[in-house]
């Protein structure tokens, strides 16, 4: 099974990309990374593929993806870190401009795209809905829509996790950045929450 990934450098990213180099059934995965990806080397079905502008995906690398089984789209950014601009176009832009290229390039029949949402994602956003809750849910929405398009070859699937907690899994500990300020006191409370 040939399988993509995007955000492997990251929390989510990287525990995916650790369950997807164990499981044997797995014989080939497509990185796509800014930047290399430490805990793929070394491995040889794992090939990354260095890519930096998400907003446009050129024939030549479509062919390299064109007989993938299915894709996690697990690439994001805290609303904190960036502008609402810069976090509508990673959060929304990239993952349907990839999802659009994906579904025109590969075999006619439906890949599964997952994206990873959030907690907090909605498609029906009120008054007092934060940003990432609103663009989350409209990039469901849209990938949804995408997905049943006359024609569509593409099976949307998003996944909201309410919380991650890398504690217990050491197997990605120093591949993913270190959490600071409100997102390092989660790694704090998480375990207190879990018992």
């Amino acid at each position: 099974m040939h399988l993509i990934l995007t955000g492997a450098t990251g929390l989510v990213g990287s525990g995916v990309l650790h369950a997807m180099l164990t499981t044997p059934t797995v014989s080939k995965i497509s990185i796509l990374s800014r930047r290399p990806v430490p805990m793929a080397e070394g491995h040889a079905k794992a090939h990354v593929i260095i890519h930096k502008d998400y907003a446009n995906y050129p024939s030549e690398l479509m062919q390299q993806l064109k007989d993938a089984d299915g894709c996690v789209w697990a690439q994001g950014i805290s609303q904190s870190k960036v502008g609402k601009e810069e976090y509508v176009e990673i959060t929304h832009t990239y993952p349907l401009t990839f999802a659009r290229a994906l579904a025109a390039s590969t075999a006619p029949r439906p890949i599964p795209f997952i994206y990873v949402s959030g907690e907090g994602a909605t498609t029906s956003p009120g008054l007092f809905t934060p940003i990432f809750g609103v663009t989350k849910g409209r990039t469901e929405a849209d990938l949804l829509a995408l997905s049943k398009a006359p024609g569509a070859n593409l099976r949307a699937i998003s996944v909201r996790p309410g919380g991650v907690d890398p504690t217990y899994h050491e197997e990605i500990a120093g591949f993913y950045p270190q959490r600071t300020g409100i997102e390092g006191f989660g790694s704090l409370i998480l375990p207190v929450l879990r018992t």
